[in-house]
């Protein structure tokens, strides 16, 4: 199965999600993080870090490697809360390592944030998650009046509606 119209255009529009991966204890690890959607595949690049050169150090790439099941959550906030919605990918999560792949999922990294222009992200890890699953919960169509991808869209909320196994 594919993601339908509504879901694809849902991802499409969100600007972040978050990640959930397993930590070692066994606790969820969520971190941020800029995406693209690819067919039923979401890329997560590992861009620039100024805290760390080693990016293999990275809490959720040690996560990644230990264990590969993740969730990815894209979510909607409006103060009306008639336009709140979330939709959850649990998928499988691997480091691209093919470069055709890569080149496309950079490519369309970049058309996607003109921030990744001046990022190497070439040489640098990108995660792939194949998409398994998907939930959600309200109205993945209707674009609510959260702010334009330039002021930031976050939020959440809960109750999900409904799943499908891919």
């Amino acid at each position: 199965m594919a993601l339908n119209k509504a879901e694809r255009g849902f991802i499409a529009r969100a600007r972040t999600a978050t990640l959930g991966t397993i930590a070692p204890d066994g606790r969820p690890r969520l971190v941020p993080i800029c995406f693209v959607l690819i067919g039923d595949v979401l890329y997560m690049p590992i861009d620039e870090k100024p805290k760390t050169s080693d990016l293999s150090s990275l809490a959720r790439i040690r996560d990644i490697e230990r264990r590969a099941d993740v969730s990815v959550l894209v979510d909607r906030w409006d103060e009306d809360w008639r336009h709140l919605a979330w939709l959850r990918c649990d998928g499988t999560a691997s480091l691209s390592a093919d470069e055709p792949e890569r080149a496309t999922a950079i490519s369309a990294l970049r058309e996607k944030y003109e921030q990744y222009a001046a990022h190497d992200l070439e040489w640098r890890p990108l995660v792939r998650i194949a998409i398994e699953r998907v939930r959600s919960w309200g109205d993945l169509s209707d674009p609510g009046r959260s702010p334009s991808p330039s002021d930031g869209d976050s939020g959440s909320s809960s109750s999900p509606r409904g799943s499908r196994r891919r």
